[in-house]
C-alpha cells in the first residue's frame, strides 16, 4: 500500500509524492469535498492540476458525481491512471462521494495489489482512517450539495489504523478547533497522530514516515 497523506496543499516535500508513484504518472485529480463551494472548487482544482504538472504528472480530473451507482464506470476509469490525488474540503462531503460511486471499495482494493497512490490533503488524510468521529467538530456533516445522500457516512476508509489530525498547530482557520478533536481521541482513547501544515505521512508498504518539517517537536 502506497499512500501519501498531507496536512495541507501539496505539503513541504512534494517530491516524495513524485517518487512514491513512479510509473507514467498519471493523476486522476478528485474536487468532489468542495462540491458545496463551485467558486473554490475551480479554483483548488486549477492550483491543484499546475502543481502536479509541475512535479510531471499528467492530470485529468476524476468527478466522482457522474459515477454515483456506476461503480463498473469507475473501476474502469481509475485503470488509466498511475495515482489518485484527493483535494481537501467537507470530509464528510468526500465520503459521501466516495461511497455513492463506490470509489471507496475500488480504492481498496487498488491499494492492496499496489496498482495505485491514494493521495491527497486535508479531508482526503482524515477520512483514510477507519471512523469520521470527532470530525464534526471540524467539518459540517449537515453539509449536502444537490444529488448526495444527506445520511451521514461515520465510516472512513479504513487504510490507516489510527486517525489523523491535520492542520495541528498550524496558521490555519482549523487549527483552533483541531483541539477539540484531540481531545475527543484521547477521551475514547483511540489512537491517532497529528499532522502540522507543511508535513505529509508517507507510507510505502511496511515503511511509514512523516516528510515536511523535519526538526519539529511532536
Amino acid at each position: 500500500m502506497r499512500l501519501y497523506l498531507s496536512s495541507f496543499d501539496v505539503g513541504a516535500d512534494p517530491g516524495r509524492l513524485a517518487r512514491l508513484v513512479g510509473g507514467e504518472m498519471r493523476a486522476a485529480i478528485i474536487v468532489n469535498a468542495l462540491d458545496h463551494r463551485a467558486a473554490a472548487r475551480a479554483q483548488w482544482l486549477e492550483s491543484q492540476a499546475a502543481k502536479l504538472r509541475a512535479l510531471g504528472f499528467t492530470v485529468q480530473e476524476l468527478d466522482l458525481r457522474q459515477f454515483f451507482g456506476a461503480r463498473d464506470r469507475l473501476s474502469e476509469a481509475l485503470q488509466k491512471f498511475d495515482a489518485v490525488w484527493v483535494n481537501g474540503g467537507n470530509a464528510f462531503i468526500l465520503r459521501r462521494a466516495m461511497r455513492q460511486s463506490g470509489c471507496d471499495l475500488l480504492l481498496a482494493d487498488l491499494l492492496e495489489r499496489d496498482r495505485l497512490v491514494y493521495a491527497g490533503f486535508s479531508a482526503a488524510a482524515v477520512i483514510a482512517s477507519s471512523t469520521l468521529r470527532a470530525l464534526d467538530r471540524v467539518s459540517d456533516p449537515a453539509e449536502v450539495p444537490p444529488g448526495y445522500d444527506p445520511a451521514v457516512v461515520w465510516d472512513g476508509l479504513g487504510f490507516l489504523p489510527f486517525s489523523l489530525v491535520v492542520h495541528f498547530e498550524s496558521d490555519h482557520p482549523e487549527s483552533a478547533a483541531v483541539g477539540a478533536e484531540v481531545e475527543y481521541y484521547k477521551r475514547h482513547r483511540m489512537p491517532f497522530r497529528t499532522l502540522r501544515d507543511g508535513e505529509a505521512l508517507v507510507i510505502d508498504g511496511i515503511r511509514n514516515e512523516v516528510v515536511g518539517q523535519a526538526g519539529l517537536p511532536r
